[in-house]
């Protein structure tokens, strides 16, 4: 049994325990990893990320027949026990948030769709995932798109891609408190097996950009922890918001370097940084998008060290010990790839991009780093795999 057999083999243990029958149906998504565009999202540009192969599955099927009301029930089984873990809310009038954020998850999901003038059939659910929580890796993109989907499936709205991501994003935004872009939903959505997802977050227009088959990505987990609505995220999209208003431009996507550069002395010294990571990163996107496609790892060296610098400087997202594993694991990989911090930031992962034969130079790095620790890191291979979809069983 490999491991996604294990995980719906949960998520159909789980929907037998909580209503003691047989779901009917299954679907999936995975979480990301975001190569190069970090906080690039919400100022409406480019962004590289890839699905992995981590993800939520939900099994549903129908409501009790004997329920008063239409309602929706559902049970996280990553969430705690089951009785603390479970919610049941009405389909029909005004949906109010929950006592916490998975709720306000499912919630969000079927308020946004109801704005969207869709209509939900009576169901139940169980939602398990291996995605890691708080981890930078996108856990709760996983978990709104494949709710999304869930919901979409069973009611038979055909949503697609695009729409899925809408719907996790505004259930985000709205009900969990956490001002994200639409990055995370896109890349769970409608990635493509074997690709990065080269992502317009204006318009979203999307395009797979092939990862080279000499190339392997890794993932080093720092173990440190972080919660977005509780973080300075909303804060860093608030300062990016400013800097695009003084700088007179709808988004910092429409501001390049020239014209940051003679904004210099009349913005606020924190706004300019912000808007001065915003700006190289977005610079740095397509050559990234190149280097990935024609396997070159002297490119992924130099673009994800100063990506990660400017992270950690101009951004203040990073942490000193993120930044210390960060240089022993660049200084490891030399020119055979790059690392730099991927995700929101304060706390979380690393991402590393190399040749296959570098693996053991990013073990050795870490292990160096957790000699003297507070917290161990781990690294694990990941694959780049597609978005959300049905699970067909057999």
């Amino acid at each position: 049994m490999d491991r996604r057999d294990r995980l719906i083999a949960r998520a159909r243990q789980g929907y037998r325990l909580a209503y003691g029958v047989e779901p009917t149906r299954f679907v999936a998504a995975p979480g990301r990893v975001n190569l190069i565009g970090e906080h690039v999202d919400y100022n409406d540009g480019f962004v590289l990320p890839c699905a992995i192969d981590r993800e939520a599955i939900i099994a549903f099927g129908p409501a009790d027949k004997n329920a008063k009301n239409p309602t929706l029930d559902a049970v996280a089984l990553d969430m705690g026990d089951m009785a603390s873990a479970r919610d049941s809310f009405e389909l029909t009038g005004a949906i109010r948030p929950g006592q916490n954020n998975w709720q306000n998850h499912v919630r969000g999901v079927v308020h946004a769709l109801g704005r969207y003038g869709h209509q939900l059939r009576p169901m139940r659910m169980a939602i398990a995932g291996d995605v890691p929580i708080g981890a930078g890796l996108s856990s709760s993109a996983a978990f709104g798109v494949a709710l999304a989907l869930a919901c979409s499936e069973y009611s038979g709205l055909g949503l697609g891609p695009e729409m899925l991501a809408k719907v996790a994003q505004i259930a985000e935004n709205d009900f969990v408190g956490c001002a994200c872009g639409i990055m995370d939903q896109m890349a769970s959505a409608a990635s493509v097996a074997g690709h990065a997802l080269l992502l317009d977050c204006r318009t979203l227009e999307h395009l797979p950009i092939p990862i080279h088959r000499g190339l392997r990505i890794t993932v080093i987990d720092t173990g440190l922890r972080r919660s977005l609505t509780e973080s300075a995220f909303n804060e860093r999209r608030a300062e990016c918001e400013a800097a695009a208003k003084a700088l007179g431009v709808a988004a910092l996507r429409d501001c390049d370097a020239a014209m940051l550069d003679a904004a210099r002395d009349s913005l606020e010294p924190v706004l300019y940084c912000r808007a001065l990571h915003v700006v190289t990163e977005m610079g740095r996107v397509e050559p990234v998008a190149v280097a990935l496609a024609t396997g070159d790892t002297r490119m992924l060296a130099d673009l994800m060290r100063e990506a990660h610098l400017s992270l950690s400087t101009n951004f203040d997202v990073s942490l000193p010990p993120i930044d210390r594993l960060a240089r022993l694991v660049g200084e490891a990989l030399e020119d055979a790839g790059g690392v730099r911090l991927t995700g929101a930031g304060f706390g979380g992962c690393l991402v590393a991009v190399s040749t296959k034969d570098a693996t053991a130079a990013i073990d050795d790095a870490v292990a160096r780093y957790n000699a003297d620790a507070d917290l161990p890191a781990r690294a694990d291979m990941f694959s780049p795999v597609s978005g959300a979809a049905p699970i067909a069983l057999g």
